[in-house]
């Protein structure tokens, strides 16, 4: 059995971009069964999450709402593994699990809480559940359908919408008839968010003015917005919503790596009061306990199974890489879902 590889953090980021030398990958002795208390499980990560939040929890910051990562220790997130051992009843070898603490370890020892099976009736790859029917995909329901309440005919604009979130945003918005507007930092990206469906699609990379390029894609203005990135876009969306627009806010990486001197200050929020405008602060974490998950649930798992969904995975291969695929994210890098394949599911290292 191979030894043991571990990342952890050197020292938190509190602003600017993280680097390489912020990340320590350290090989360290495999866990064992032996090593077992009553409750807990052994497992073998297969796949990690590479997901904006984390920045926030490179920061050292303790006012949010998920704890930030400590200096010195190995850094954790959403994952899915395979049971090697288990001193769980509810647990057995070869269950194949999913949940929001993953040590970025290849095996890892763990109490049961907040890990959930994964049915081997499934018939979908494990990575999907940290993807279409993981919460980046949960996330786009909550904020366009549960909070947002689309209506057939209203437009829709997406920013990061070949993201993980985004690109399911643009997929279900068009199954109830809106008109979609995406956003993407390539060519090649603005062509996929086409391909999925959307009616207008732009490089906010290449356009002379974002407010322009918006106001040429939605002429009759925006109804909901749906913002992945903050900062200097959410500013010209404002501008281009209609009289009470909606706005979810799901995250704003443009600003994650901001530093004081470098920060967009929003200078278009009088448009909040002017146009009637409703804004959506949500965590989705909060939605899991409600009703809108199993209709998440039935209505994506559904789409999958008649081929009506599509939903692009962006692997990186190797637990080493890890650290890089993290930062590669809060450039745009990423080409869809970011995930880090550390095992292969048939195959005990």
């Amino acid at each position: 059995m191979s030894a043991n590889t571990i990342v952890t953090l050197n020292r938190t980021i509190p602003s600017g971009a993280p680097t390489l030398q912020d990340f320590k990958i350290a090989s360290g002795s495999t866990p064992s069964k032996s090593e077992l208390k009553t409750g807990e499980i052994l497992v073998r990560t297969l796949y990690l999450s590479c997901d904006p939040y984390m920045r926030g929890r490179l920061s050292g910051r303790t006012d949010s709402y998920v704890a930030s990562f400590e200096a010195g220790k190995p850094i954790d997130g959403l994952g899915v593994g395979i049971i090697e051992a288990s001193a769980n009843s509810d647990f057995k070898e070869g269950d194949m699990v999913t949940g929001a603490t993953f040590k970025w370890a290849t095996r890892f020892i763990t109490g049961a809480a907040g890990l959930t099976k994964i049915p081997s009736s499934s018939g979908v790859p494990p990575a999907y559940f940290l993807g279409v029917l993981g919460m980046p995909s949960f996330t786009a329901y909550v904020g366009t359908i549960t909070l947002c309440k689309p209506k057939a005919g209203e437009t829709i604009l997406v920013s990061a919408a070949s993201g993980a979130v985004g690109q399911i945003v643009v997929q279900l918005a068009k199954a109830r008839g809106l008109r979609v507007v995406g956003a993407a930092g390539s060519d090649d990206k603005v062509q996929y968010i086409k391909d999925l469906g959307a009616d207008a699609a732009f490089n906010y990379k290449t356009v002379k003015s974002l407010e322009s390029a918006i106001k040429e894609a939605a002429p009759k203005g925006i109804d909901i917005y749906f913002d992945n990135v903050g900062g200097e876009f959410l500013d010209a969306a404002l501008k281009n919503m209609k009289p009470n627009g909606r706005i979810a806010e799901c995250g704003m990486i443009s600003q994650y790596n901001a530093t004081a001197e470098s920060a967009y200050h929003i200078q278009n929020l009088a448009y909040v009061v002017m146009k009637k405008l409703t804004i959506y602060g949500f965590i989705v974490s909060d939605y899991y306990s409600t009703p809108a998950y199993s209709e998440f649930i039935n209505e994506v798992s559904g789409m999958l199974k008649e081929n009506k969904i599509k939903y692009k995975m962006d692997e990186v291969s190797g637990l080493e890489n890890g650290p890089q695929a993290l930062l590669d994210l809060f450039e745009g890098k990423n080409f869809g879902k970011r995930i880090v394949k550390v095992s292969e599911p048939g195959h005990r290292l």
